[in-house]
């Protein structure tokens, strides 16, 4: 009986043993390291793509920000007025978000909306008053609630300022507009695609808006260049590229120069359909010590 009970007791403590090991083991295998953004263009690819990858020591996803690309800001002639457009593509990912969007969730990974130009006049940087601005503001929060998703990501592309008789940029709106987001949705991201008018002017009577920002990034694919603002370096992407168009060897260099300057954001553009997980652990690799997986 005696013997039993030890061979019984033997039996818990190693039981015990390899879940202690095992936990161990994952723990080691947590991912560590600077925070991987990916822009999915989504007129021609799923945002499901963002989810399909993940690190080969079992430490997690490799990409921890998908952003959709891109809904805009367009101009209405006739009330004078800046409002968000969402072309079919990107209405299509909002309209699914239970298949587009909650999937990616699911695992953690963050997904925000890029607000880009539309080549109508209208831009973050020319609203005529405080409360347009903040009009603006309260359609993207609104937006972001509705589809419950994680946050905004700003574009200042495309929108040629002055066309329909539009203002040129001004020192405020922006300040006006990233204050009343910020306000909106506390808990949420703003992220700075660190281009155009509106990625100099902020600062405005008193106001710096630099830290309403969670990240910003450079948005020069294949480069490095330290977006010029005032936040932390663990929120600052210096290096940017484009999955398969930027070599493997410049990827490699950049998230490499990402860690060894203390850098905490990687960016990256165009993620497609295709399996590209050989081009993705060239910069895994720097980032994380391990490469990528492909899951399909």
């Amino acid at each position: 009986m005696v013997s039993g009970v030890r061979r019984i007791g033997a039996l818990v403590a190693a039981v015990l043993l390899m879940t202690s090991g095992t936990t161990t083991t994952a723990s080691a295998f947590a991912k560590t390291g600077p925070v991987s953004v990916a822009y999915v263009e989504v007129n021609n690819n799923s945002m499901l793509n963002v989810g399909k990858y993940a690190l080969a020591n079992g430490g997690g996803n490799v990409f921890d920000i998908g952003v959709i690309f891109a809904a805009n800001i367009n101009y209405n002639t006739t009330t004078k007025s800046a409002y968000l457009y969402f072309n079919p593509n990107v209405q299509r990912v909002l309209d699914n978000v239970a298949t587009e969007v909650r999937p990616l969730q699911a695992k953690g990974i963050k997904v925000t909306l890029s607000i880009l130009g539309n080549h109508e006049g209208a831009g973050f940087a020319n609203f005529p008053t405080k409360q347009s601005a903040e009009a603006f503001a309260k359609q993207l929060s609104d937006t972001v609630t509705r589809y419950g998703l994680d946050g905004i990501d700003f574009d200042d592309e495309y929108s040629e300022y002055g066309k329909n008789g539009t203002g040129q940029p001004n020192a405020s709106s922006f300040v006006y507009l990233v204050t009343a987001l910020r306000a909106a949705m506390p808990t949420k991201l703003i992220t700075l695609y660190n281009i155009g008018p509106a990625a100099s002017r902020l600062s405005y009577g008193g106001v710096d808006i630099t830290s309403k920002f969670d990240y910003a990034w450079n948005p020069y694919y294949g480069t490095w260049s330290v977006p010029g603002m005032a936040l932390p370096k663990s929120r600052l992407s210096p290096a940017a590229v484009q999955i398969s168009s930027t070599s493997t060897s410049t990827a490699a260099s950049l998230a490499r120069r990402t860690v060894s300057e203390g850098y905490g954001v990687y960016l990256t553009y165009n993620l497609g359909a295709p399996d590209v997980h050989t081009y993705i652990s060239s910069f895994t690799k720097e980032l994380y010590g391990t490469d990528a997986r492909y899951t399909g």
